[in-house]
């Protein structure tokens, strides 16, 4: 079992830049991947960044160039760091590992307004 908890997060005008970060505890030697999804009001949820235990990362093209994955072994921590953010950012995001299977974070919210 793996057990995500997720901060960070919240109000952001346009332009501007937030950090998430995501703490893991548990079977932390199993997991494989780890990353962010994100699901706004009304569409499905969208893979937003990965970041594998070598440090391999991915990311959506709507998010390349302005969102960075990155993870701290020795913490179980990812971070994904959101500079240039627009209000199609707005959504829930929601960090998981992979092991054999899927484990979920609850999710945090981040809101690009004016």
């Amino acid at each position: 079992q793996v057990q995500l908890v997720e901060s960070g997060g919240g109000l952001v005008q346009p332009g501007g830049s937030l950090g998430l970060s995501c703490a893991a505890s548990g079977s932390v030697n199993s997991i494989i991947l780890m990353g962010w999804y994100r699901q706004a009001p009304g569409k499905q949820r969208e893979l937003v960044a990965t970041i594998s235990g070598g440090g391999t990362t991915d990311s959506a093209d709507s998010v390349k160039g302005r969102f960075t994955i990155s993870r701290d072994n020795a913490k179980n921590t990812v971070y994904l760091q959101m500079n240039s953010l627009k209000p199609d950012d707005t959504a829930v995001y929601y960090c998981f590992a992979s092991t054999y299977k899927y484990y979920w974070g609850r999710g945090t919210q981040v809101t690009v307004s004016s």
